[in-house]
């Protein structure tokens, strides 16, 4: 007989002869035999089915042993998953060959188990039931955590369970959340702007937005062309923002509306697009929309996009040649060609040299 059927009929019988009454006796005698013959048919079976499991050890170290697992797979094994318990079928973990568990309890790889029988398994214990439910039914749901999902793939990948770990991939290319198409920071202060332009690896256009800095009435085409500049910065905003760091200043001390154009950290242009205009009785506040020179300022700026100066072939492909001898601005990039030296200009200061020849030639030949 079984030494805990033993155990427990000892102890029932003592307790039966306690009892004072003979026919509760013999009622208590009829159920504990009959519950005695169930107890040890079960325990018998479960004994030889571990008898048949067969456990080749192959070396020893702390305690633990390693040792090659094979048997019927309708026996149970107990796994220990990073300190989780699991009690499962060798049909179980043998049901799909290409995987490493089918590996471990067929009796072609080596397992770690301790002194208690329990197999040890140093991964995390968290979603090997989620893997135990795979290897039986072949689906399973998977968790709606982008984390979760993260770690059950690796998992996936550790067990070689090529299926699960592709639609492991496949939701998280679904629950990738959209890429926003653009951020404008709206600073607070000064300080915040600069933190902001030398942060970052990208050229930064700013635009100051700021009515309450007008003194004098505006004139009659300022409200609209205040508005001309805020819709070409949302339109830049949302065509470069991968490549410039737009930034909205709505706090600016003294401009009502100015561009200022950066690189590496430092201004390398600015558009303002204020000026005061006097009337006969009153000042007047003029606001400009002066598009083409905002384009032209932006594209320049991009110059300095991963590099640390302008690049000057760019520059001077983008730019007038003229002669300095001609008059005009001086200002631009020098080249020394096989003529000599030529000065690049963007078309705008061409338009602003040619005007201020003109003014020049009617001072001098007054009409």
């Amino acid at each position: 007989m079984h030494p805990i059927v033993s155990h427990s009929l000892n102890s029932l019988d003592r307790f039966t002869k306690a009892s004072t009454s003979s026919k509760d006796s013999s009622l208590i005698n009829n159920s504990l035999v009959a519950v005695s013959r169930t107890l040890e048919g079960k325990l018998q079976i479960t004994s030889n089915s571990y008898e048949q499991l067969v456990l080749l050890p192959a070396s020893k170290m702390s305690g633990d042993q390693k040792t090659l697992i094979k048997g019927h797979s309708s026996q149970y094994v107990k796994l220990n998953v990073g300190g989780c318990l699991y009690y499962t079928t060798i049909g179980t973990l043998t049901k799909h060959n290409e995987t490493m568990l089918s590996a471990m309890f067929s009796g072609r790889m080596e397992v770690l188990t301790d002194a208690e029988g329990w197999i040890l398994i140093d991964r995390c214990g968290q979603h090997f039931g989620t893997i135990l439910n795979y290897l039986r039914d072949g689906t399973v749901p998977l968790p709606e955590s982008h984390k979760e999902i993260a770690e059950l793939l690796a998992e996936a990948k550790y067990y070689c369970i090529t299926e699960l770990a592709m639609s492991c991939e496949r939701a998280l290319l679904a629950h990738q959340e959209p890429k926003p198409i653009c951020r404008i920071p709206l600073i607070t202060s000064q300080k915040e702007e600069q933190m902001l332009i030398s942060s970052s690896s990208k050229p930064a256009v700013i635009l100051v937005v700021q009515r309450q800095n007008n003194k004098y009435s505006y004139t009659n085409n300022s409200d609209d062309n205040l508005l001309k500049n805020i819709e070409l910065f949302d339109k830049l905003s949302l065509r470069f923002n991968e490549r410039i760091l737009f930034i909205k200043d709505v706090i600016g001390p003294s401009e009502i509306c100015c561009w200022s154009f950066y690189g590496h950290g430092k201004k390398v242009a600015e558009v303002c697009c204020t000026s005061i205009v006097y009337a006969t009785d009153r000042k007047h506040t003029k606001v400009e929309f002066p598009e083409a020179r905002i384009y032209e300022e932006t594209l320049q700026v991009l110059l300095y996009e991963n590099r640390n100066a302008p690049d000057q072939e760019l520059l001077q492909a983008t730019s007038s040649v003229r002669n300095p001898s001609g008059g005009g601005s001086s200002s631009g990039a020098s080249c020394a060609g096989s003529g000599g030296m030529h000065q690049y200009t963007s078309d705008e200061e061409e338009e602003r040299s040619g005007l201020a020849r003109l003014r020049s030639n009617k001072r001098n030949n007054p009409t």
